[in-house]
């Protein structure tokens, strides 16, 4: 009787139904899509860096492991003090520049040092670079930007020549020449970071430990596990900017829900006052409302999922370089709060209706 009385509820206000399943749906996606973005950002960006093959990247002091945070305040110089460490083999600099307009990082490299580093490019088309304004662009980026060898690609407010289509997986999907690009963002003779290749991997640790004598203060990182190293948690302001999404869309839900839920108890006062009066508990009134939301937030929950999927898709559609991972740990997460958040908006109408005395209720126009 009392999932018949719970449907009937539902359909009799088919919009307020629609929008509280709605607000719901919101919350779903927006946990499941703020995590999946930021952690598909960290995954993409630490599986290029950990592909350069390099052994060790060195960064300037207090550096993030985000790179898009880095500027470039390393002399060039330091790179001649990094040859000369024991076991070194090989040191690339790398001056990075955000591009805004397409949400990507930019290298500027030295091809023959960088080459020596990376163990060279796989070109699919065209060849390396041979001018100052020459550009690689990898695989991914070119089919995203419709781009060729021989195109002409605009980047801060100056004309490259796409030189090479090369497979992505190092690091940048545009690489441009250093001294070039020192020029454009007034960086002459500096980097933002230097690529260290060791003369075998197990020198890796004796290697970190001259660098850190010879830089003290500098970030020295291992490239070998890099992927475990970054989190959102090591990145500065991402872990709190997570937290504050998920906390705004489960506000979304609790009010919405709330509001929903009290409104149904104010306009259903005589139907309370009639269940009272032939003798439902306290607890049956409960459960009915509960049982109302849940459902409620079931179908809000499904929705939210699905959309998620379908955000996603929309998303890789008009970005092919951005990465959204959605994983089940966080689809259960995203559940359990929209579920918590439900529940704890229908707690106070509920109560309400539990206190509402039959005779008063029935007289309630």
């Amino acid at each position: 009787m009392i999932g018949r009385l719970v449907m009937q509820n539902v359909i009799h206000r088919p919009l307020r139904t629609a929008v509280s399943v709605l607000a719901v749906a919101v919350e779903v996606t927006l946990v499941i899509v703020i995590v999946g973005l930021t952690s598909g950002m960290i995954v993409e960006t630490a599986k290029r860096i950990e592909g350069i093959g390099a052994d060790i990247m060195v960064q300037p002091p207090s550096a993030s492991m985000l790179l898009a945070f880095s500027g470039a305040p390393m002399p060039m110089a330091i790179g001649n003090r990094l040859e000369q460490v024991r076991y070194v083999q090989a040191v690339a600099p790398v001056l990075l520049q955000f591009n805004a307009n397409a949400v990507e990082m930019v290298y500027g490299i030295e091809p023959e040092s960088f080459r020596s580093v990376s163990s060279g490019f796989v070109f699919i088309a065209g060849k390396d670079m041979s001018g100052p304004d020459d550009m690689l662009v990898d695989d991914v980026s070119a089919q995203s930007k419709n781009l060729k060898p021989g195109d002409t690609y605009s980047l801060l407010d100056h004309d490259f020549r796409v030189s090479g289509i090369v497979e992505h997986g190092k690091g940048s999907r545009m690489f441009v020449n250093l001294a070039t690009l020192q020029d454009l963002t007034g960086a002459r003779d500096k980097a933002s970071l230097f690529f260290v290749k060791c003369t075998w991997p197990d020198h890796t640790p004796t290697v970190m430990s001259a660098i850190s004598a010879i830089l003290p203060r500098y970030e020295i990182r291992p490239l070998k596990d890099f992927l475990t190293l970054m989190s959102s948690t090591t990145i500065p302001g991402l872990d709190a900017f997570v937290t504050s999404m998920i906390a705004l869309a489960v506000a979304i839900g609790f009010l919405v829900i709330f509001l929903s839920t009290y409104s149904t108890v104010i306009e259903r006062t005589r139907d309370i006052g009639v269940l009272k009066s032939l003798g439902a508990s306290q607890a049956y009134i409960t459960r009915a409302l509960l049982s109302e939301t849940a459902l409620i937030c079931a179908a809000g929950i499904v929705l939210g999922i699905a959309d998620s999927f379908v955000t996603r898709m929309f998303f890789t559609s008009a970005l092919p370089t951005l990465l959204i991972v959605i994983t089940p740990g966080w689809i259960i997460r995203a559940v359990l709060l929209a579920f918590a958040g439900s529940l704890l908006g229908a707690g106070y109408p509920a109560w309400l209706a539990n206190r509402k005395d039959a005779v008063e209720a029935l007289a309630y126009d």
